[in-house]
């Protein structure tokens, strides 16, 4: 049986604050000790990954409606982390519905939706979808009587009036830098400065404890956009996804795994007409892909590399299917969250890496307890 173990990959300090160099300063953590940057896993031949999508806390949450079903994404998160017992965690995207978020900081609400993964000591990642720092819309129904609801903003400090800030938002890197301070088990990273607006963008190493320095997989982690920007993976982020990849795996030896919120528009070319059939393997497929804005080169770089073996998006809530894409997959994961548009059963797609020989398996578990559409991505 072997063990494996996640490394983060960067050595370096981290920023989590643009502006001069002085904010930068303020704005910075050392990484973790190596204690803190290695988990280990229990003692068995495979790493297994769950993927939480579209969540949407804090939707509505002046109403009755939307506290109640923060509560039963909640149960959703905790049945499949009971039932599979993850390794680690991906949020991927979506985590909350900013735009319906009227307090000052969002990430409360972000920190309700990873409670079930941090109160189970299980290490995660995260990605920002288009709805996590959209910008606050206002209910047509707050101009009518009894007006707008009292919301309470803690802001001791603000040289603005307190209703005011409340409703300005939380921009993604403050988002970013909170759930990294605040949480010894997030390997979450804000990513290149350069690539701004653009946030989590980094790699993740799977590596075996009996070489450690040996990666079983590296695991990319892209920001797709929406919210405060374009949808869109840009050409800098393509330009940084060849970069890294040629600098940790040059001969593409090692098996690449890609996640990011919004699909590709190369997933409208695999998408199935009606029903699901084979070489596509899935359980619902209701509606289109609501793809980005434009691709940017990406997908010709992942195409190109014959070490990437899939990608995994959320965004449409719908669709939960895997089709294959040249020499690799494109996979959707599964709604999990209550909040968000659709009345279909919630789950989440589910991941394991293998590691001798290497293999990567996928299937849904779904909230009642059933698995579904079991798919091998590595053939």
């Amino acid at each position: 049986m072997s063990l494996m173990c996640l490394f983060l990959l960067s050595q370096l300090i981290l920023t989590v604050g643009f502006g001069n160099s002085a904010e930068q300063h303020e704005g910075t953590v050392a990484l973790r000790t190596l204690r803190r940057n290695y988990v280990e896993v229990q003692q068995r031949s495979s790493f297994k990954i769950a993927l939480f999508a579209d969540l949407h806390f804090g939707e509505d949450a002046w109403t009755n409606w939307g506290p109640r079903q923060d509560v039963k994404s909640i149960k959703v998160m905790s049945t499949v982390l009971d039932q599979e017992n993850p390794d680690f965690v991906v949020y991927l995207g979506d985590v909350i519905t900013a735009n319906n978020v009227a307090i000052g900081n969002a990430s409360l609400y972000w920190d309700q939706a990873i409670s079930p993964t941090r109160e189970r000591g299980i290490p995660w990642a995260s990605v920002f979808g288009n709805h996590d720092d959209a910008p606050f819309e206002w209910p047509l129904e707050w101009f009518s009587a009894p007006g707008i609801p009292h919301t309470h903003c803690n802001l001791p400090n603000s040289s603005v009036s307190g209703e005011e800030e409340c409703f300005r938002g939380t921009p993604r890197i403050e988002l970013m830098k909170n759930e990294i301070q605040r949480n010894t088990l997030s390997y979450s990273r804000n990513g290149p400065i350069d690539l701004w607006p653009s946030i989590s963008n980094y790699v993740l190493k799977v590596s075996s404890s009996q070489d450690p320095d040996s990666a079983v997989a590296l695991l990319y982690f892209l920001d797709s956009g929406g919210g405060s920007y374009p949808e869109v993976i840009s050409s800098a982020q393509a330009e940084w996804f060849n970069r890294k990849s040629q600098e940790l795996n040059p001969n593409s030896s090692v098996p690449e795994i890609i996640f990011w919120h919004i699909p590709s528009k190369a997933y409208k070319e695999v998408a199935p007409m009606f029903r699901i059939h084979k070489p596509c393997v899935g359980s619902i497929n209701k509606e289109k892909v609501a793809s980005q804005e434009a691709e940017m080169g990406i997908m010709k770089l992942l195409v190109e590399r014959p070490s990437v073996k899939a990608v995994f998006v959320g965004h449409n809530h719908g669709l939960d299917w895997c089709c294959p894409y040249e020499k690799l997959w494109l996979c959707f994961a599964r709604h999990t969250g209550y909040g968000g548009y659709g009345n279909w059963r919630r789950g989440a797609r589910i991941l394991e890496i293998t590691e001798q020989p290497f293999s990567l398996k996928s299937w849904i578990r779904m909230e009642n307890g059933h698995s579904r559409s079991e798919v091998l991505l590595s053939s």
